[in-house]
């Protein structure tokens, strides 16, 4: 995984991305964990880093649609194919991503819905009024796109 900086999201998303192995029952290896800020070059350089390892891996998760342009850029220079040699999933689902060649797989937010949320509270917060919660959880959902494929065997 391509992670952000130790932002609460972030940390979030590094959380989901080690229980998915503890699930199937294997140990989440830290040295396939990249933390790095959340832009395209240096996501390209977290790429190089993991896909330069002896026993590469098969799919990267990054922690956004950003780092993960990164990662098709450096498969491209390894001459590696998205996603025969490895998969790549995003997250945040920005425009453009399904366009992109592979359209790629990502992490749907709902943006309209969150900003929705966030003016209700900060309108709240202006006029004074108390509110319950400060925090509020809304669901993602995954957007399948051809970014991702079953590993090869070999």
């Amino acid at each position: 995984m391509i992670s952000g900086p130790d932002h609460a999201y972030c940390l979030a998303r590094v959380a989901g991305y080690r229980s998915a192995p503890e699930a199937a029952g294997l140990p989440a290896d830290p040295g396939l964990l990249v933390r790095t800020q959340l832009t395209r070059d240096d996501g390209q350089a977290a790429a190089y880093a993991l896909l330069d390892q002896p026993d590469r891996p098969t799919a990267i998760f990054t922690a956004n649609d950003m780092q993960a342009l990164g990662v098709y850029q450096a498969a491209r220079r390894a001459q590696l194919r998205v996603p025969d040699d490895p998969s790549v999933v995003g997250f945040d689902d920005v425009p453009g991503v399904a366009w992109v060649d592979p359209p790629l797989t990502t992490v749907h937010q709902p943006l309209t819905e969150m900003a929705a949320a966030a003016t209700e509270l900060a309108l709240a917060l202006g006029r004074g009024e108390r509110v319950s919660r400060l925090g509020l959880e809304i669901a993602t959902r995954l957007a399948v796109r051809e970014s991702t494929a079953p590993p090869t065997a070999g």
